[in-house]
C-alpha cells in the first residue's frame, strides 16, 4: 500500500535527522526477517543504536536531498548499497557492540522450497515417527532407513543440503516432518560506515593490539623499502645511522684510527676484566652498569644486522 504524502515527509524528515545526528552508520539486510524479529531487534537497540527500513526508492531520495543540503558530505559513499531489501541502523556509541547486538538477534526458521541454504543441512539417525507407508518418500529422497518397532528410523547421518543448494520440495517436506528448523535469520551487515570510511564489518573483529602489530609491520617494511630505494624517511632514518656508525667502528677498528664515539670498544678490548669489574660492580649496587652494558649489546647487534635489520619481519609475518 502506498505511503501518504504525510508518511513520506515524516520519513524524509527522520532520515534527514539520523544522518545529521550520527556519524557512525551499518548497512545491513533483512532477507526472511519479519517485522516482529525486527520489533524486537529495535527493542535490543534502544538506547544504543536506532534501525531504520524504508524502500530503496525513498532511502535514494532521501539521501540525496541530504547531499544537496550538506554538498561534499562523505555520507554520499552510502548510496551504492541502497540495494535489495536493506536499512541503516545508526548509532555513535562502541560500534563492536552494536555489532553484537545486531548478529546475535537470529530466529529458527523451516526451510522454504526455493530458498538457497545459507550452511549445510544434515538429518540425524534415529526415528523418525511416520509409519512404514511413508518409507517411498525417504527412499525417493536415497535416505536409507530400517522399520523398528512399527516407523521409520534413518540409519545413518544424511548431508541434504550443502550451503548455497536450492531447497526442493522433497527436502522441505522431509525437514518439515522430522520438525527441523535447520536455517536461522536475522540482520546481515554488509558494510559499516564511520566518520567518511566504509570498510568489511570483519574490521571490527581486530583488537588495538592487532591494529599495533600491523602498524609496526609496515612501519618496518616501509623503512626497508626506503633503505633499498636510498631515500631518507622518518621510519627508516635510525637504521641508517645505525648502519653508518657500524662501518665507522669497523673502518675504526680495522685501522686503529680511535675517534670520541668509538674509545668505548678501544677501551674493552685493551682490558676486558675492567668492564666485567664495573659490570659486577655495577650489578651490586643496583644493575645499572649492566643494563648499560645490554644496551650497547644491543646496539652492536642492531648495527652487525643492518644487512636485513629485522626490518621485513618474521618468516611467518603475514600480509
Amino acid at each position: 500500500m502506498p505511503l501518504s504524502k504525510e508518511k513520506k515527509a515524516a520519513y524524509f524528515v527522520k532520515l534527514n535527522r539520523l544522518l545529521s545526528e550520527y556519524s557512525r552508520v551499518f548497512v545491513v539486510t533483512a532477507n526472511h526477517v519479519g517485522s516482529n524479529q525486527l520489533a524486537n531487534i529495535r527493542v535490543s537497540l534502544r538506547g544504543k543504536a536506532e534501525l531504520l527500513m524504508g524502500k530503496n526508492t525513498m532511502m535514494r531520495r532521501g539521501l540525496k536531498n541530504f547531499l544537496e543540503a550538506n554538498p561534499g558530505h562523505p555520507i554520499g559513499s552510502l548510496m551504492p548499497y541502497i540495494v535489495g531489501n536493506m536499512g541503516f541502523v545508526f548509532t555513535d556509541n562502541d560500534m563492536s557492540e552494536v555489532r553484537d547486538l545486531l548478529v546475535g538477534n537470529v530466529t529458527p526458521a523451516p526451510a522454504k522450497v526455493g530458498v538457497d541454504a545459507p550452511v549445510d543441512v544434515f538429518v540425524p539417525p534415529g526415528p523418525t515417527g511416520c509409519d512404514p507407508g511413508q518409507t517411498a518418500f525417504f527412499q525417493a529422497l536415497s535416505v536409507a532407513t530400517k522399520i523398528v518397532k512399527g516407523q521409520i528410523e534413518i540409519v545413518s547421518e544424511v548431508h541434504l543440503l550443502k550451503a548455497g543448494d536450492k531447497v526442493e520440495p522433497g527436502h522441505a517436506a522431509l525437514l518439515q516432518k522430522l520438525n527441523i528448523l535447520p536455517f536461522s535469520y536475522g540482520l546481515k551487515i554488509e558494510v559499516v560506515y564511520d566518520d567518511g570510511s566504509c570498510f568489511s564489518p570483519a574490521v571490527l573483529d581486530l583488537s588495538q593490539e592487532d591494529i599495533a602489530n600491523k602498524l609496526c609491520t609496515a612501519a618496518k617494511r616501509f623503512a626497508a623499502f626506503s633503505m633499498a630505494v636510498g631515500y631518507p624517511t622518518m621510519a627508516s632514518i635510525r637504521y641508517s645511522v645505525a648502519s653508518a656508525f657500524a662501518k665507522v667502528l669497523a673502518f675504526s677498528l680495522a685501522t686503529e684510527v680511535n675517534v670520541e664515539q668509538t674509545q668505548m670498544w678501544f677501551d674493552y678490548l685493551a682490558d676486558p676484566s675492567a668492564f666485567a669489574a664495573a659490570a659486577s660492580a655495577g650489578a651490586a649496587a643496583g644493575g645499572g652498569a649492566a643494563a648499560a652494558a645490554e644496551v650497547v649489546e644491543e646496539e652492536e647487534e642492531e648495527a652487525a644486522d643492518m644487512g636485513s635489520g629485522g626490518l621485513f619481519g618474521d618468516d611467518d609475518d603475514d600480509y
